[in-house]
């Protein structure tokens, strides 16, 4: 009794907790599985085993897969680039500069992040309305616009990004200076080298966030060929929950490819990244 009550309870917590989060998994995994591809055939562990459910996304016409799987890549790679670098730059200088207004810039920031993007939906999408009549190549059901809109959270990564730059010696920025190395070339040459870390756990943060992002994208992406993952998968499974099922279950399996892959890649950066990033300068 002494044992459990000490250690043993939290080894009961930790297997809830596994098994709470693996339920879902195993439920997806069965239904993709599932030749069937209902709600009423599919268990939590397959009874059979067919690949049908992934052969129908790449196969039926109305489901335009591959067409979603395209527009969802170049819209996180651009969304993540665009993102970090600005918020790079922008961490750089709050945290080697001292100007006027970069304590409130900084809490404005934090502020704005309390937001959800979802708020300005209606703002956002009359002003894209207003966009497309001048500009088509940015006006809704555009890939374009639906980037420019997630852009304008450029720079949602500054607090986590400046926490790193903070724990960077800025010795080493006097030390380029006396070698007669301008702002820039400190910045690109020496510190950002030594920030990859928080780098790839940033752009892990920003990708995970984009390729899920479904609110605003089932707002401004309504024509087939325009629609990410998120809105794609979701259309099927709204258009029959019961029978598309498994045709979902595969697809969202596909889905969490790139972003397994992509984990698994930087997760060497992720816990030092991480935790570098909480210190305070």
């Amino acid at each position: 009794m002494r044992w459990f009550q000490e250690i043993g309870w939290r080894h009961v917590v930790g297997i809830v907790a596994v098994l709470w989060a693996i339920f879902p998994i195993l439920y997806i995994i069965s239904a993709a599985l599932n030749p069937l591809g209902t709600v009423v055939s599919t268990t939590v562990i397959p009874r059979e085993f067919s690949l049908q459910n992934f052969t129908e996304l790449f196969t039926t016409p109305s489901i335009q897969f591959p067409r979603w799987a395209l527009n969802t890549l170049v819209v996180c790679t651009v969304v993540t680039f665009v993102q970090i670098f600005c918020s790079a730059l922008a961490a750089y200088a709050f945290s080697r500069f001292r100007f006027t207004g970069r304590r409130m810039g900084l809490l404005s920031l934090l502020l704005i992040q309390m937001f959800p993007q979802i708020l300005a939906a209606v703002a956002l999408y009359f002003l894209f309305t207003e966009i497309g009549e001048a500009v088509p190549a940015f006006g809704l059901n555009t890939l374009a616009g639906y980037i420019l809109v997630l852009l304008g959270g450029s720079l949602g990564q500054v607090w986590l990004i400046k926490g790193f730059f903070d724990s960077v010696p800025s010795s080493l920025d006097e030390a380029a200076k006396i070698d007669g190395a301008s702002h820039v070339q400190t910045y690109f040459r020496i510190i950002l080298p030594l920030v990859r870390p928080i780098l790839a756990v940033s752009g892990l943060l920003v990708f995970v966030a984009t390729i899920a992002e479904f609110l605003l994208a089932s707002i401004f992406l309504t024509a087939g060929s325009k629609k990410t993952l998120a809105v794609g998968l979701y259309g099927l499974i709204d258009a029959d929950r019961s029978n598309n099922l498994g045709v979902f279950a595969a697809g969202a399996l596909l889905t969490a490819v790139p972003v397994v892959v992509l984990f698994m890649f930087l997760q060497r950066y992720i816990v030092g990244g991480i935790t570098a990033g909480g210190v305070k300068g």
